[in-house]
């Protein structure tokens, strides 16, 4: 059966197209080059046939068409190139009713590629999310995706930076405990995701990293953009390879999705840019999750479990220790505290796993923790420590007796002897324990001493409150106005510096969830990875983000992120013109404070010119006003405090 022609408006009027002039128009999914030549209306094929130019964006002189990219003439409505043999193809044009219509064939039904078996394959592992930038060399995969976003399989967000997208992936998964997507193209659009891919592989959560790539042909000749990213990401990624013509394109997702999953590791795939248009094998389709991984529910070995109970069964002051790789056991973990009427302290990456105004909790222990926390820690006979790896920010004392309980076996004793170590599901792990200690305890009811130190904690903050040195206003007014108006079940991220050390100090925890860039520390992840938490979350729970001028500085361009995709985020800004982290470490090291102050603009007006909220306070007593503002509008929002670096 003959392929139908379709006609396709492509010029209003003759008028709109001067004579002697070329540009290129759409005609379906198809680029056409329109000429208006000798009073004619013509039509080319857009590409040239030797590099692809855009003929389009040529010009005519001397009656012929010349590519813009390297001279090659051709005539503007035949497409023959004078004295050769080759060309580019017209195509028929109408004329009705003064307007120009370009005839071109039906469009045959999409055949299914490489691309899309890989990207079907993915969203049926239950990836929903992707965040990126498209760009040349990643155009097939781009397209796979735009299909599967379209059936409403997929979130696609275009952010503005591919190191963005690489922390809002890391946020998400901090969030969720799934992976979401970073994608960029060849060379620097993939090096770009370096960063916050490393910060999701340090903090052990999923994440998987696609990229473009160079065609195989070139690879390794120094092609534009060439970069070996295979070698690039082989320390970062656990899972790295590239697809292949002859791969097995399913069983590879498959692959990489399961090592980001079951290890809590990224993954990566680069794409060479001819393989992803291939039509995929007839006898190969997308996988699903279905047989191909087990559950999780890992039971301690029986000894160390008999070891461990003996161990809390003697203590009359035990102290449980929780730690970001706690988040999704807390339930059973809150239970067992109660029953031994001990306090939950946190680490910083912890910090809201169990609320402040819980009697049992304790807040942060640590460089940015309270010294409710250290207190306890110092009076306690056991430490039982969940989810936690002993880094040297938080301080949890080894000349206790200790159990610890981790998911991963390498985590156990990795710095120094442990008295239990208990291999297991924390879930599972602490229902057990419950279990097994259950009327044998004999341990000192000291929810009376926790009240006690709040109390003396708050005394503390109530009299820091009122510090002044007319420089700016204090951090702790800050989260001070924080803890009374954001909302109970907010997700907050939080960037690093002094910011985040009084936020870990003063910020009172209820039912919040806190994402930071915990052991990377990296600056500028708080706005970042409050994407990947909306995205998450959507409209159920409030996100906000709290960050300093030096952290803000690194992807403000995402506020426009933000306002595209009406991401209503609401974002704290401790401005004092100061990388103030480093000034006080240079002053710790007995160095001259250098190269630390930092230009800003007016960061509010920054946020309305990108159609956000922007509000900025220079007076203690207008803070209040200004966070319920942002807090209520219907939109992202900023709100600029001017703060003293040295008041934190």
């Amino acid at each position: 059966m003959s392929k139908k022609i379709v006609w396709y408006k492509v010029l209003d009027n003759k008028k709109e197209l001067a004579e002697g002039r070329i540009i290129t128009v759409t005609a379906g999914q198809k680029q056409i080059a329109l000429s208006h030549f000798e009073g004619k209306i013509c039509a080319l094929d857009n590409s040239c046939p030797h590099q692809g130019g855009p003929l389009g964006e040529g010009s005519i002189e001397n009656g012929i068409l010349r590519c813009p990219w390297h001279g090659w003439d051709y005539h503007p409505c035949t497409g023959k190139a004078p004295g050769f043999d080759d060309g580019v193809d017209p195509y028929e044009v109408k004329e009705e009713n003064g307007a120009f219509y370009v005839g071109l064939m039906e469009e045959v039904a999409h055949v299914p590629t490489i691309s899309d078996v890989m990207m079907e394959t993915m969203v049926n592992w239950g990836v929903d999310t992707v965040f990126g930038m498209v760009g040349h060399s990643n155009l097939g995969v781009a397209d796979a995706m735009r299909r599967l976003a379209e059936k409403g399989k997929l979130q696609y967000f275009g952010i503005r930076h591919e190191g963005a997208a690489a922390f809002a992936a890391s946020g998400y998964a901090k969030l969720t405990g799934k992976p979401a997507v970073c994608f960029g193209i060849a060379g620097p659009g993939a090096t770009n995701m370096f960063t916050g891919m490393w910060d999701a592989k340090v903090d052990r959560v999923p994440l998987l990293a696609l990229s473009g790539q160079v065609n195989t042909q070139v690879l390794g000749t120094g092609a534009f953009q060439e970069v070996d990213l295979l070698k690039a990401f082989q320390t970062v990624a656990g899972f790295n390879h590239a697809v292949q013509e002859k791969s097995k394109h399913a069983e590879l997702m498959t692959q990489a999705l399961k090592h980001a999953i079951i290890t809590r590791d990224v993954s990566h795939i680069t794409f060479p840019d001819e393989v992803q248009f291939i039509a995929k094998p007839i006898d190969e389709e997308a996988q699903t999750p279905e047989g191909r991984i087990t559950p999780f529910t890992i039971s301690p070995p029986a000894e160390m479990l008999e070891k461990a109970i003996g161990l809390i069964g003697k203590a009359k002051r035990p102290v449980i220790i929780v730690g970001h790789g706690a988040r999704y056991s807390m339930p059973g973990i809150i239970k067992m505290a109660e029953m031994m009427n001990s306090p939950v302290i946190t680490t910083f990456k912890g910090k809201g796993l169990i609320p402040d105004n819980h009697p049992l909790g304790c807040g942060v222990l640590g460089r940015s923790g309270t010294p409710i926390a250290s207190w306890f820690m110092n009076e306690s006979d056991l430490l039982i420590v969940f989810g936690a790896s002993f880094s040297n920010h938080t301080g949890i004392t080894p000349k206790k007796p200790l159990i610890q309980v981790d998911f991963d076996p390498m985590a156990l004793s990795k710095f120094h002897k442990i008295d239990v170590a208990l291999w297991g599901e924390i879930e599972v792990t602490c229902n057990l324990m419950h279990k097994a200690l259950t009327g044998k305890l004999k341990t000192f009811n000291q929810r009376e001493e926790i009240d006690s130190r709040w109390n003396i904690w708050k005394a503390e903050k109530e009299s820091r409150l009122k510090d002044d040195l007319g420089k700016g206003i204090s951090s702790i007014a800050v989260f001070d106005a924080m803890n009374r108006i954001t909302p109970d079940n907010a997700v907050i991220a939080v960037d690093v510096g002094n910011n985040a050390y009084s936020f870990g100090r003063y910020f009172e925890c209820k039912n919040q969830a806190v994402l930071m860039s915990g052991y990377l520390g990296s600056i500028g992840f708080a706005l970042p990875a409050a994407m990947g938490a909306w995205a998450a979350v959507k409209n159920t729970r409030p996100v906000w983000s709290v960050s300093g001028d030096g952290g803000l500085g690194q992807y403000l361009a995402e506020i426009t992120t933000l306002v595209k995709y009406n991401m209503p985020i609401k974002h704290i800004l401790i401005n004092n013109s100061e990388l103030g982290k480093i000034s006080k470490e240079q002053r710790a090291s007995e160095l001259e404070v250098w190269q630390t102050d930092v230009h800003n603009p007016n960061f509010a007006d920054f946020a309305n010119n990108c159609g956000a909220l922007g509000i900025r306070v220079e007076k203690k007593e207008e803070i209040e006003s200004a966070m319920r503002k942002i807090s209520e509008h219907d939109g992202p929002a900023l709100l600029e405090i001017i703060c003293d670096v040295t008041l934190i």
